[in-house]
């Protein structure tokens, strides 16, 4: 896709430029809100050259994954983990594979990555439930 505007979601949101997000590298945290207006966070990786959004909440227990804003993956740059708890997350399923709550996924949200007049960037696609505060 090239233009954001054009996607089935008018309301596209940019996340950032897209050379912001570097495999295995840190992620980018935008303020969100539930469908109560719960405040909360999603973040930004990319994974295998390809980006990924996810709810910033760990199943195991509702806290942020992040053990400083934006850091999200372990030491490898191959799996996310729950700096409070230990649980590894694939970056690209969102699946727990490992730690208290193996077999869970993390909450996802879409993402596009577009051309624009400003080079290419990283966009979300709210949904009903989780929308940018």
């Amino acid at each position: 896709m090239t233009d954001p505007a054009a996607s089935a979601n008018s309301d596209a949101v940019r996340v950032c430029a897209s050379d912001e997000l570097v495999d295995g590298g840190a992620g980018v945290c935008v303020n969100a809100a539930d469908a109560s207006g719960e405040e909360a966070v999603v973040f930004f990786v990319r994974y295998d050259g390809r980006p990924f959004g996810y709810l910033n909440r760990c199943v195991h227990v509702p806290m942020e994954l992040d053990w400083v804003e934006g850091q999200f993956f372990e030491s490898s740059g191959l799996y996310l983990m729950c700096a409070t708890h230990g649980a590894i997350y694939a970056p690209d399923t969102g699946k727990c594979v490992g730690g208290p709550c193996r077999g869970a996924r993390l909450r996802s949200v879409t993402v596009e990555e577009c051309d624009t007049p400003g080079g290419r960037a990283v966009f979300w696609l709210p949904d009903d439930a989780l929308c940018p505060a």
